[in-house]
């Protein structure tokens, strides 16, 4: 199993510690906190896992940038664009996928507060990266959101990359949730409740006008 490389500051003193109290201690204590240290690594690596996923590579579909349980959608002919919310529980792969093949246009920081992610004003106002992803068919906007225990959000993309579909562009540690806004011409195909996987899921299809 593939663990990206900022699982390993977690893992690493976590293992040694573990192995360090399980090998030296001397009493049940001691032994009980090694197997809870040990545990924890466990837990981090199966955290920070980075499955191989066969892309679905489809010019015409919009791939789901995340895994978690879509919280909301949002379709308004009215506006430019339309949204959907997805929630991604600590148990969820964390790592986050290009939707659409395009260049990186845009990347945003904003600073913010820490709300449960399933909070209806943590998309406002958390802690959130943006990142925009441009082809001939619009604009997509990725947003990375903090959470109570994701404290950091990590885009491993820069300004002009090329992406191709499915391509990593980043994670968020601990618990989080992922936006993503599109343009309005297309048809959306998940619901609220929906789970979904990163690179596999057909979010939406693009719709020729």
């Amino acid at each position: 199993m593939r663990i990206v490389n900022e699982g390993w500051p977690f893992i690493i003193p976590l293992l040694s510690i573990s192995l360090f109290l399980l090998i030296l201690g001397k009493c049940m204590i001691l032994l009980v906190i090694g197997i809870i240290f040990f545990i924890l690594a466990c837990f981090c690596a199966y955290f920070f896992r980075d499955p191989k996923v066969n892309i679905i590579k489809n010019d015409n579909v919009i791939l789901s940038p995340c895994n978690g349980t879509v919280l909301e959608v949002n379709i308004n002919n009215t506006n430019t664009e339309v949204f959907i919310r997805v929630f991604l529980s600590i148990f969820d792969i964390h790592l986050q996928r290009s939707p659409v093949s395009g260049q990186v246009t845009n990347i945003e920081y904003k600073s913010g507060k820490f709300f449960n992610a399933m909070d209806k004003r943590a998309h406002i106002y958390n802690e959130q990266n943006i990142i925009t992803i441009k082809n001939n068919t619009g604009k997509y906007y990725i947003k990375q959101i903090a959470g109570i225990l994701a404290r950091r959000c990590i885009t491993w993309v820069k300004l002009g990359d090329v992406l191709k579909q499915g391509d990593k562009i980043g994670m968020i540690k601990f618990g989080s949730q992922v936006d993503l806004y599109m343009p309005n011409n297309v048809n959306i195909k998940v619901k609220k409740g929906d789970k979904v996987i990163s690179g596999i899921t057909v979010i939406a299809v693009k719709i020729n006008l």
